[in-house]
């Protein structure tokens, strides 16, 4: 298994870089379910991130972009289960996935709970709470 950072994914699903997206595309045609690429919670929520704010795509296309990320069994994605759960669920797949993220991982290390300032998300998910 190879880890892939933000950068290569970014550029393997919009072609905005031909140089690199060529060698994202190269990279990722080699992979396979036996030497799989791993994406981090940190690398989803990075590219998350900057597909939402840096090139406006929309919820429901991220949405569908996951899907198919999580369907293949050329990648390992880490919090795969929860991402499945959570997508199935049209009202919770429109929150914010990157929120979701956090509140897994802190989870899986234990935490009581992750404190934010984002009221939305201390409401809609399950382990974060108002820092009021």
């Amino acid at each position: 298994m190879i880890g892939i950072d933000t950068n290569v994914l970014l550029r393997f699903l919009v072609h905005d870089d031909p140089k690199q997206g060529e060698k994202a595309r190269q990279f990722m045609t080699e992979r396979t379910a036996e030497d799989p690429a791993y994406v981090s919670a940190v690398v989803l929520a990075e590219v998350i991130w900057f597909l939402r704010q840096r090139l406006n795509y929309s919820k429901s296309e991220i949405v569908d972009m996951l899907r198919l990320l999580i369907a293949s069994s050329e990648m390992v994605i880490e919090h795969t289960e929860e991402l499945e759960l959570l997508l199935a669920d049209p009202k919770a797949a429109a929150g914010d996935v990157a929120d979701h993220l956090v509140a897994w991982s802190a989870s899986r290390v234990g935490c009581s709970k992750v404190v934010t300032f984002d009221r939305k998300a201390a409401q809609a998910i399950a382990g974060m709470e108002l820092l009021a």
